[in-house]
């Protein structure tokens, strides 16, 4: 997979260094001689210099046969730019845009750019970690539209002794993993959860409280 990343800084960096160790092709776009200079010296990517909002610069990273692109420059406007640039011009079939601002995120999606903001993923993962001691491990996927919840039941979790199928979950909730004795289950309704289950939960925003208020019988 070729991957096209636009911006600067330890973002930057550390993403690239991650799709080099998977493997991937990467071509980093940077304005910044400097950066580029170390940049190259430190990672196994191709480094251009220039901006990445330019489509020459874009032609020259290897638009044209690149798999995605993604834009995590420090300005809304030119990650915006850069993926419509790179979507409508260059066929790359997977854009994705920082939205710095949060606000944002929506405006990328309504123009037909797949948006992200750091600060709602690292807003939620905090105030979902801080809402109950128990719940040990959580991960938003699909920017943000689906939760993975890892909770650990106790004695007074209303579901603890329960089968699954008799537990009533809301619509479009899953319990996707048990893990016993440290021994992963893959549950089946005539599965029952006990204390110390760690139960690995999928849910979406919406129902996303409801869930875990099943699970633990506190107050979400």
């Amino acid at each position: 997979m070729k991957i096209l990343i636009v911006g600067g800084g330890k973002t930057l960096y550390f993403l690239s260094r991650n799709f080099a160790a998977r493997g991937y092709q990467v071509v980093i776009i940077n304005r910044n001689r400097e950066e580029c200079v170390q940049l190259a010296r430190q990672l196994s990517a191709t480094v251009v210099c220039g901006d990445g909002s330019d489509a020459g610069i874009l032609k020259e990273a290897g638009a044209m046969g690149a798999d995605a692109i993604l834009a995590i420059t420090p300005n809304d406007q030119d990650n915006l730019v850069i993926c419509q640039l790179a979507s409508l011009k260059f066929g790359v079939p997977r854009t994705v845009a920082l939205a710095n601002d949060p606000d944002n995120a929506e405006v990328f999606e309504k123009l037909g750019v797949s948006g992200f903001s750091t600060t709602r993923i690292v807003g939620s993962l905090i105030e979902q970690r801080a809402s109950l001691e128990q719940i040990t491990n959580l991960l938003p996927v699909g920017e943000g539209r689906v939760n993975v919840t890892e909770i650990v039941l106790d004695d007074d979790s209303p579901v603890a002794g329960k089968l699954l199928r008799d537990i009533d979950l809301p619509e479009n909730a899953l319990v996707a993993v048990v893990i016993r004795d440290n021994r992963p289950i893959v549950p089946r309704g005539a599965n029952d959860l006990l204390a110390g289950d760690r139960v690995v939960l999928i849910t979406l925003p919406e129902n996303h409280g409801p869930v875990l208020k099943a699970f633990t019988g506190e107050r979400i």
